[in-house]
């Protein structure tokens, strides 16, 4: 069994998870903002946001950085002198923070403490498409 292929394969697939959810959670909070009057709504927004976040997203982003290191091992430490490389864990760590503060986000809404505006969660909702074509085209085309 060649393990490189099943490490990428894994590290394609949880990524592939993460990213689908970093697209989804900034359009649930959309909605929950434009529904913040409607406690059964709320609630069921509350419900879908805990539950995208800590079963799908964090695992899915634990996995990624798992399966992508475990990748870096196979492949020996020196690809990080690589320009594809540095561009792609830089903007992983970019993802993983935003991760992070979607969680933050989540809590706000939970608390009531929440200041952002249904448009704002709109515009962050691209964060993710932007840095998933940066990603893609480094690690296809593999500048140097």
């Amino acid at each position: 069994m060649n393990f490189y292929l099943l490490f990428k394969s894994l590290h394609l697939i949880a990524a592939i998870s993460w990213i689908a959810g970093l697209l989804y959670l900034p359009r649930i909070f959309v909605y929950h903002v434009e529904n913040k009057e409607k406690k059964e709504a709320t609630e069921i927004f509350e419900t879908m946001e805990r539950r995208l976040l800590f079963y799908i997203m964090r695992p899915a982003m634990i996995l990624t950085w798992v399966f992508g290191l475990i990748l870096i091992h196979i492949n020996g430490f020196e690809i990080f002198s690589q320009l594809w490389m540095q561009i792609k864990i830089i903007l992983v760590i970019i993802l993983t923070g935003y991760n992070e503060y979607l969680g933050k986000c989540r809590v706000a809404l939970k608390n009531s403490t929440n200041t952002k505006s249904a448009k704002f969660y709109r515009i962050i909702n691209e964060v993710p498409t932007v840095i998933l074509i940066f990603v893609v085209f480094a690690v296809v085309f593999k500048p140097l």
